[in-house]
């Protein structure tokens, strides 16, 4: 039998690729005759930019720049020559995990190291850059990343403004003299939040990062007045923070848009059309993926393992979901064929975190000796 293994990343533990070797290590113990198909996944978030490249067959560039709280660090791009195609992930540069857990506040930090990596991308002369989002640190709506390539944002006294938590102030903007050259931007983004709002980026997305309630307002106050002043600069950036996924990534996707013209698409859509992973499902007499936690926002919010479904159900292949946990429900598991937990059913969560490779390997292995009877 061919099994495809795409799962994404088990989140706080295991990279998509690893993932997938302990999942594939764990099912040919049960299985040793099949053919496994290792083929990690992406939505946009973490490990876009070094899956996609891996199979573009992409050189990999670093550029100096910061990370999101301002340290020195040395960010990767990748370099598709044949294509054109440059791929830059923003979680490498101001991502979550570059930073020590609740060391630093959203307040202070903001998106300025992504605009290196793009000046550097810029020496290439892309015809196509892909920037996956996801996995930020950040709430600034693309302000660091802005003043970093030559906007500049000043209050009424005329005095420039140099941190997002001042744009409550804000009064006018002056784009660079120079445009930034990329080519086709296109933005992965891994969900379709709005910018502003109780389904925002701040209110949604805010907590995970360190956001307290009492941050809520604050935050869209200085968000609110810099969606207001972009929007005099031209009639068409007034509706551009309700754009699905302009709330993405603490409001990258806004930025993005705003700042550089780009255009948002569904980060599992572009990873699965660059790869080509329909023909691989298409191969495939079994599919399985997953992800740290399996719940509703795995099938309503675009996520890749619940597309990974979707795509499976369509050319009528089996899909199994393996997860470290399971909330969505298991009566109705659609598109999924059947889902699979390490908690509570092998480990309690805090054994899970520890060990997850083996727990992962183990859950794996299980799941084959089950589908055996039921195939």
């Amino acid at each position: 039998m061919q099994v495809l293994i795409a799962p994404d990343k088990f989140k706080g533990t295991l990279n998509a690729s690893e993932a997938a070797e302990a999942i594939a290590r764990g099912w040919l113990k049960q299985r040793p005759d099949d053919k496994v198909d290792i083929f990690p996944i992406s939505d946009g978030g973490d490990g876009f930019g070094k899956l996609l490249g891996k199979h573009l067959g992409a050189d990999t560039h670093f550029v100096r720049t910061v990370n999101a709280a301002g340290q020195p660090i040395n960010a990767p791009w990748w370099w598709v020559p044949k294509l054109k195609l440059a791929i830059v992930e923003s979680a490498e540069v101001i991502g979550l995990a570059q930073l020590p857990p609740g060391k630093f506040h959203p307040f202070d930090l903001d998106t300025r190291g992504l605009a290196a990596v793009l000046r550097d991308v810029e020496k290439a002369r892309p015809k196509l850059c892909l920037v996956g989002i996801g996995g930020s640190a950040t709430n600034d709506a693309g302000f660091g990343m802005a003043v970093g390539l030559g906007w500049r944002f000043f209050d009424g006294q005329g005095r420039l403004i140099r941190s997002w938590t001042s744009l409550d102030a804000l009064q006018t903007v002056k784009p660079p003299k120079e445009e930034l050259r990329l080519g086709q931007l296109t933005v992965a983004v891994d969900v379709r939040n709005p910018l502003l709002g109780p389904r925002g980026a701040t209110r949604i997305y805010g907590p995970q990062k360190g956001i307290r309630p009492q941050d809520y307002e604050p935050a869209e106050r200085c968000l609110r007045k810099l969606v207001r002043v972009i929007a005099d600069l031209s009639p068409q950036y007034r509706k551009l923070s309700a754009v699905a996924g302009a709330g993405a990534a603490g409001g990258l996707g806004f930025g993005f848009c705003a700042f550089l013209g780009g255009k948002l698409e569904p980060g599992f859509a572009l990873f699965a059309k660059f790869t080509g992973l329909e023909k691989h499902v298409r191969q495939a007499d079994l599919v399985i993926t997953g992800e740290g936690a399996i719940d509703k926002t795995t099938l309503s919010m675009g996520k890749g393992v619940g597309q990974v479904a979707r795509l499976a159900r369509r050319f009528r292949r089996p899909c199994l979901g393996l997860a470290g946990i399971v909330t969505a429900s298991r009566t109705s598991t659609a598109p999924f064929t059947g889902l699979f937990a390490i908690v509570p059913e092998l480990a309690s969560q805090k054994e899970a975190m520890a060990k997850p490779r083996q727990w992962l390997t183990r859950l794996a292995s299980q799941t084959a000796r089950e589908w055996r009877i039921k195939g």
